[in-house]
């Protein structure tokens, strides 16, 4: 995995670039003082994590991890920790509190390795398990014993046979685009199914061996085109 960091101060991306060399799989492409210039870097060679300090002169790193287009991941680092919960509402993978041990920027850039293996988990219809991260821990699902997905918000709960649902936090698009186009569907937005478990269609109601689940307006053409194949 690539990363590049940015702060205004020396003494925080010489620890980051001390931490990274003691990792095998995480390179340290480039540190940066100046926002623009990390913004430049990362528009024609786009990383998987950014380290991120928050209080800088010009930008706050708040602002700037919303600049931000690419699929980067990132760890904000800062000695302000009144600043956490915005930078957790910003989607950031992790927030390091300076000063911070390497045991503790090791857990935080682990947890960006799982999301980016689950980010880039294969969509091959051969691949018959989904991977999710739920309850602190990373879960297998074999594909073919999902009854259905529902999506709650940021959370998804996933529906499975002879079991207690998964609760993820994951979007409705992510999970799609994890499972295979040919078995799965969306026909909600609170709702995908997999083809195989739907039972008869009536008024705009889906029946999944026991369950009721609506198509929703926008969905509608799409799924019944697909399921009158």
């Amino acid at each position: 995995m690539k990363a590049i960091a940015l702060d205004d101060e020396f003494p925080g991306l010489q620890v980051l670039e001390t931490f990274c060399k003691q990792t095998g799989w995480l390179q340290l492409e480039k540190s940066f003082t100046q926002p623009s210039l990390a913004l430049k870097h990362l528009e024609q060679f786009p990383v998987d994590i950014l380290f991120l300090d928050i209080q800088m002169p010009s930008i706050s790193g708040l602002e700037f991890s919303t600049r931000i287009q690419q699929n980067t991941q990132v760890i904000f680092t800062t000695a302000y920790s009144e600043f956490a919960v915005e930078g957790f509402n910003l989607k950031a993978t992790d927030y390091l509190l300076k000063p911070f041990t390497y045991q503790r920027f090791e857990q935080a850039i682990v947890r960006a390795k799982e999301q980016y293996e689950l980010r880039n988990q294969s969509s091959n219809p051969a691949d018959n398990n989904l991977f999710v991260r739920a309850d602190y821990k990373l879960i297998k699902i074999p594909t073919d014993q999902i009854l259905f997905i529902e999506g709650l918000d940021d959370y998804i709960r996933i529906h499975i046979k002879d079991q207690r649902p998964v609760i993820a936090r994951m979007t409705m698009k992510t999970v799609l685009d994890k499972l295979s186009s040919a078995d799965f569907i969306r026909v909600h937005r609170s709702y995908i199914v997999p083809f195989k478990r739907v039972d008869n269609v009536r008024n705009k109601i889906i029946s999944l061996q026991g369950v009721d689940v609506p198509i929703g307006a926008s969905y509608e053409q799409e799924f019944l085109k697909r399921f009158q194949r």
